[in-house]
């Protein structure tokens, strides 16, 4: 075989075989979805194959049981924080804010009665006058602990406080000039009444009307029907339903007992919720129909028969120096005539709305009291309008020898009215912790029910799972 060989090129160059082009790049990989996709295209895979459809199943069953147990404990705990609310923080501040006014109208009462009685004031009035004063005054400090710094009811608060001293300093100058024997003193006591009247009671019912606004919304808070807890429920529930179908088509068999497990879980926290809102409901609308309104009825009225009372004595000291509007007749004489109006009305509506024996009877103990009262003032101001003051005095505020006097009547009706106010508390008490107990546990087990639910889902898909392995 013959070899040859190429010769030099010319110029001393060698000669090369031409070299091909440079390579062409290779292909860009395809760009990486975001971790939501990527999370996406997953589950569309799985859901093509029977096992992948049974995990999205039980995570969604779980997920839902979880939800509605949730839902439950944080619906029901805000029910239960406003129930216990209504029975040991707002109802209670609304008693002690109707106390405070009857208090402070008592101790206006006991001021002028001790005033009438001369020089020389009677011991048990004096006492009265002090335990009111003492009383209210507690009762401020109380308030002003456990109410909010910017309410309503911390602003009367204040001007309570303010006023107070104010008022028992006039009371001090109209007891101190009464014992010298100065007419004075008479002027000093009806600028004091004039005080409780115009600035200390009416931030007193400020106080009381704040309050009990606070204790109606802590009613409808605890009454309110839980919305998210039902729905997530039914939700739950029904899904639960709809998975055991699924599993009958699919094996032909009844029962998976996780399923069973996991929907009996659903249906008794579901009826506890049911349950138990409407036995509470039933209850806090009892303690508010049957208690709360009665009680507030009962307070107004023995309001009315403490400023009638408070008139009744100032009739007889201002001796017609104060006028009413129609410039005619006596200022204070025409207030009492309104307040027994007020009076007579608060005892009839009491009345109806008494629900027992034990509160209709002091009701109509101080309904008769009111007309016996009544009777006996009118006798006292006939005889104090023939210009025998002397006569009519003791008519009023009593002695050893006129007995049957309007203060042993005004004595009789607010006894009456303090044991019905007691019955009523009583009364309201019970059914508000009647309406705290229908809820009590439920927060704890329907968290507990919650997560057996879930578990016993996952548990019953898990069963059907493993007979694809």
């Amino acid at each position: 075989m013959a070899i040859t060989s190429r010769a030099p090129a010319h110029g001393g160059g060698v000669s090369t075989t031409p070299s091909a082009g440079p390579p062409a790049p290779e292909p860009a990989p395809p760009g990486r979805g975001t971790a939501w996709a990527e999370g996406v295209e997953r589950l569309r895979a799985a859901a093509t194959t029977e096992p992948g459809r049974l995990r999205i199943i039980g995570a969604v069953l779980a997920a839902l049981v979880l939800l509605f147990g949730t839902a439950a404990v944080w619906e029901v705990s805000d029910r239960v924080s406003a129930a216990e609310d209504v029975v040991d923080h707002s109802q209670p501040l609304s008693a002690d804010a109707a106390s405070i006014y009857r208090s402070l109208a008592d101790a206006d009462t006991a001021s002028s009665s001790g005033f009438l009685a001369g020089a020389q004031e009677p011991r048990e009035v004096r006492e009265r006058y002090e335990k009111d004063i003492a009383n209210a005054s507690r009762l401020l400090v109380n308030a002003a602990a456990n109410t909010d710094a910017g309410g309503d009811s911390r602003k009367e608060i204040a001007l309570l406080g303010e006023r107070l001293p104010r008022y028992t300093g006039l009371i001090e100058q109209a007891r101190a000039t009464n014992r010298q024997g100065l007419p004075l003193g008479g002027a000093y006591l009806r600028y004091a009444n004039e005080q409780m009247s115009t600035v200390l009671l009416p931030a007193a019912q400020r106080l009381y009307e704040a309050e009990t606004g606070r204790l109606y919304k802590d009613y409808d808070d605890a009454r309110s029907w839980p919305p998210a807890a039902t729905v997530t429920g039914l939700l739950a529930l029904g899904a639960l339903v709809w998975a055991q179908r699924r599993n009958y088509l699919r094996t032909n068999r009844v029962f998976n007992h996780g399923l069973v497990a996991a929907t009996a879980a659903a249906v008794v926290v579901l009826l506890w919720l049911t349950v138990g809102q409407t036995l509470a409901r039933s209850d806090l609308s009892e303690a508010r129909s049957g208690g709360q309104e009665s009680l507030k009825v009962l307070n107004d009225a023995r309001i009315a028969s403490l400023q009638a009372r408070a008139g009744e004595n100032l009739t007889l000291i201002a001796r017609g120096a104060v006028l009413a509007e129609d410039k005619t007749s006596d200022k204070y004489d025409v207030e009492f005539t309104k307040n027994m109006k007020e009076l007579d009305a608060g005892l009839a509506t009491a009345l109806r709305l008494a629900d027992d024996g034990s509160g209709r009877r002091p009701v109509q103990q101080a309904i008769a009291g009111v007309a016996q009262w009544k009777q006996r003032h009118a006798a006292a101001r006939e005889t104090d309008l023939r210009g025998d003051y002397e006569l009519a005095l003791p008519q009023v505020i009593g002695d050893k020898d006129h007995k049957d006097s309007s203060g042993a009547s005004f004595d009789t009706v607010d006894a009456s009215l303090e044991q019905a106010v007691t019955h009523e508390q009583k009364q309201f008490t019970q059914a508000a912790r009647g309406g705290l107990g229908a809820l009590g546990g439920l927060v704890t087990g329907s968290a507990a029910l919650a997560v057996v639910g879930a578990a016993a889902a996952l548990l019953g898909i898990g069963r059907r799972l493993s007979e694809y392995r």
